[in-house]
């Protein structure tokens, strides 16, 4: 579908769906994982769009060599060390806009660029399990064993690029990132300042109605 005159979609949308690999760039917390998203793109005009997004992850590995204190100086050892072992799964919401710098939604030659910014809301799942039991009664632990849930609100940027295929489907592959705003101190994650700090490089089709 090639437009003529005015850059309107008239009241089109697109759904978009990718495989998609995830990273988490917060030291200590380092972990790689794959998810899918899954996008509904409203077109106002060929060049712009309105979108809503639901993404979901694998669960990611990481470890932390961690200190439990003795609460009283009469326990002995008055340190433990011992390993966390932790699993972190995300999942998110996305509201944004996103904006066709080069060619459009509607386009059936060459490349198009666009950048996308959004608003986020993050829902985490964290898994510990130590190497060693620890009676927290006697000791104070810095990341307790469990399981535990926890939510960010997220500032969402993207730039991505596409090609036409066929018919009224569209290849892309597109980076983004969720940049954390809020932090959520939890006895379950050992960094929680500005964490989980996520890339992800998307590969994926979109098809216009």
């Amino acid at each position: 579908m090639v437009l003529s005159g005015p850059l309107f979609a008239q009241s089109g949308f697109s759904i978009v769906t990718d495989l998609t690999g995830q990273h988490n760039f917060k030291k200590g917390q380092e972990y790689t994982s794959i998810g899918q998203t899954l996008q509904a793109l409203f077109h106002i005009t060929a060049k712009d769009g309105i979108f809503i997004s639901f993404s979901y992850y694998s669960n990611g590995h990481f470890k932390n060599d961690l200190v439990a204190t003795a609460r009283s100086g009469n326990t002995v050892p008055s340190q433990i060390r011992y390993v966390n072992s932790a699993k972190m799964r995300l999942k998110e919401l996305s509201l944004g806009w996103r904006k066709y710098l080069v060619g459009n939604a509607e386009t059936e030659t060459g490349y198009n660029f666009y950048v996308y910014a959004g608003f986020g809301l993050e829902l985490g799942r964290v898994i510990n399990t130590h190497s060693v039991n620890i009676d927290t009664a006697l000791y104070s632990l810095p990341v307790l064993p469990g399981t535990a849930n926890f939510k960010r609100l997220t500032i969402d940027p993207g730039v991505g690029i596409e090609h036409y295929l066929l018919a009224d489907f569209s290849a892309y592959a597109e980076f983004r990132a969720w940049i954390p705003t809020t932090d959520y101190p939890s006895k379950y994650i050992f960094v929680t300042d500005k964490a989980p700090f996520v890339g992800m490089l998307c590969v994926g089709l979109r098809i216009i109605f």
